[in-house]
C-alpha cells in the first residue's frame, strides 16, 4: 500500500458534507478501489464553527482562504465546491493548478466560462482537471463522453439537466397546478432557490450544455452561443394541450453538430410521449447521447443532491489515485476547435403555436394567408371557444402544430399575426422535437 492521497476540500455545504459522508462510510472500499488510503487533510469554508453532520474537523488543517488551501503543501488534490465563475472559486482553482495540484470541481459555471483556459493550464502542469459532478449530479455523463464513447462520433445530445424545472413541469402536468403555485412549493421543499431565475430561466441548463457540447464535439466551450429560453411562460393550458396531442413539455438542452457548425439551445420542448426522456419526471435528470456506432445511450438518474453529486466527486478522486489522468475535455485542450455556430438554416423543426383568436370575420383566413406566405405547413389544428372575462370579447383558443420549418420563419409569422390584431394577448410558441 502506498502513501495516502491527501484531499483539500473548499466548500463544506451540501455536496462537501456529502463527500465527507461517503469517505467515512466507504473508507475500506475506497482504499481498495483507489489503491491507497484517501484522506481529507485540509478544508476551507465560510464558517469554522458550523456543525457538519457527525464529522469532527478538529484534526484537519483549517483555511479561511481557499486560495491558501489550494497552495498548501499538505494536499495533493484540491476539491472546489464553492461555486461561481469568478472570485474565490476561480482564484483557488487557478492557484491549485499553478501549484501542481490536481483539481476536482462541481462548478459548471466556472467551466462554462473558463473551461478551455483552465484545461490548457492543467495540461501544461501535468495535473488533472476533473468535473464529473458538474453536470447531471450522480449520472456519469462526463466519463461516458470522454472515455466510454471514445470510439464513436457523437452528432447530437439532448436531455433534461435541471431537476427544479422538471419537478415544476411534472407537478403541473400530474396535478393540474399553475406554474406559480408549484414554484412556491419547490422553494419550500428546497428544490428551488429564493430567486429561482437561474434554474427556471434555463441558465443552469445552459452552463451544463456548454460543457457537454465541448466534450461531445471537440470544440472550445462557448456559453455565449446558446439560445436560452426558460419555462416561466408555460401555462397549464399548454401542458393540457400537449397531453391531448400526445406530447409532454420538458425543458431540454440540445446540441447538434452540423456540417457548417454547432447548434446549441435551451428551451421548453414538446416531446412525443414514449420517446426518450419523456418519462423522466420529478427531480430526475436524463441525457441522451447519439453515437454513430453505439446508437442511442440514455443516462438517467438523480441530477442533484448531496450524495449523488458527492458520488461523482468520489469517482474523480479514485481516477486520480489510480493515476488515470486524461485531458479534461477528452482531447488535449490545444486541439479543441474554435466554436463555429451552425447557420440559421440548421435551426429547423416543428412548432406548437397557441393563439387566443378573436371572434371576428376573416381572422382564420388571415392567419392561413400569413402562414402560407411564410411557407409554413400545418400538421394539425385544435380550436376551442371560450369567453374572455376581462375584455368581454369572445375568443377561441387556436392551437397549431406545424411541420418542420425554420425558427426565423415561425417567429416572423407569429409577429405578423399579432400585429394584424386578430389575437388577444401574446402568442405562445414552443419547439417540438420528434426523436
Amino acid at each position: 500500500m502506498t502513501n495516502a492521497l491527501r484531499l483539500g476540500i473548499a466548500g463544506l455545504g451540501t455536496v462537501g458534507t456529502g463527500v465527507l459522508d461517503i469517505l467515512k462510510t466507504h473508507e475500506v472500499m475506497l482504499t481498495t478501489r483507489a489503491g491507497m488510503p484517501v484522506k481529507v487533510t485540509g478544508v476551507s469554508a465560510r464558517s469554522k464553527g458550523k456543525t457538519r453532520g457527525q464529522h469532527d474537523l478538529s484534526g484537519l488543517d483549517w483555511f479561511d482562504d481557499p486560495v491558501a488551501l489550494a497552495k498548501s503543501k499538505g494536499i495533493d488534490v484540491f476539491i472546489e465546491l464553492i461555486g461561481g465563475d469568478t472570485g474565490p472559486a476561480k482564484d483557488a482553482v487557478e492557484a491549485a493548478i499553478a501549484s501542481g495540484k490536481h483539481v476536482i470541481t462541481a462548478n459548471k459555471a466556472l467551466l462554462a466560462h473558463h473551461g478551455a483556459a483552465l484545461a490548457r493550464a492543467a495540461e501544461a502542469k501535468g495535473v488533472a482537471l476533473y468535473f464529473e459532478a458538474a453536470v447531471a449530479g450522480g449520472i456519469p455523463v462526463i466519463k461516458t463522453l470522454r472515455e466510454g464513447l471514445a470510439g464513436n462520433s457523437v452528432r447530437k445530445l439532448f436531455g433534461i439537466m435541471n431537476g427544479t424545472c422538471n419537478y415544476i413541469l411534472t407537478k403541473m402536468a400530474n396535478e393540474s397546478r399553475a406554474f406559480a403555485d408549484v414554484l412556491k412549493e419547490a422553494q419550500e421543499l428546497g428544490y428551488a432557490e429564493a430567486d429561482p431565475t437561474f434554474d427556471v430561466g434555463g441558465f443552469d441548463t445552459a452552463h451544463k450544455l456548454a460543457v457537454l457540447t465541448s466534450l461531445a464535439f471537440g470544440t472550445e466551450v462557448n456559453l455565449a452561443s446558446i439560445r436560452i429560453e426558460g419555462i416561466e411562460a408555460i401555462t397549464l393550458e399548454d401542458i393540457r394541450n400537449a397531453a391531448e396531442l400526445g406530447y409532454k413539455i420538458k425543458l431540454l438542452g440540445v446540441a447538434v453538430a452540423h456540417d457548417g457548425g454547432v447548434e446549441q439551445r435551451v428551451h421548453p420542448t414538446l416531446i412525443p410521449i414514449g420517446s426518450p426522456v419523456s418519462a423522466t419526471d420529478d427531480v430526475f435528470n436524463a441525457v441522451v447521447l447519439k453515437g454513430d456506432f453505439v446508437g442511442d445511450l440514455v443516462l438517467e438518474g438523480r441530477g442533484a443532491g448531496a450524495h449523488p453529486t458527492a458520488s461523482a466527486v468520489l469517482s474523480d478522486i479514485v481516477d486520480i489515485a489510480r493515476k488515470n489522468i486524461r485531458p479534461s475535455f477528452g482531447i488535449p485542450a490545444k486541439e479543441l476547435k474554435k466554436y463555429k455556430p451552425a447557420p440559421p438554416k440548421a435551426h429547423e423543426g416543428g412548432f406548437y403555436v397557441a393563439l387566443e383568436l378573436l371572434d371576428r370575420p376573416g381572422a382564420v383566413a388571415s392567419i392561413a394567408t400569413i402562414l402560407a406566405d411564410a411557407k409554413i405547413s400545418i400538421e394539425s389544428i385544435v380550436q376551442r371557444g371560450k369567453a374572455d372575462k376581462d375584455t368581454k370579447r369572445a375568443t377561441a383558443q387556436f392551437i397549431l402544430i406545424t411541420h418542420d420549418t425554420l425558427e426565423m420563419s415561425i417567429q416572423k409569422a407569429v409577429a405578423r399575426i399579432q400585429k394584424d390584431g386578430h389575437v388577444a394577448g401574446t402568442p405562445r410558441v414552443i419547439r417540438i422535437e420528434r426523436f
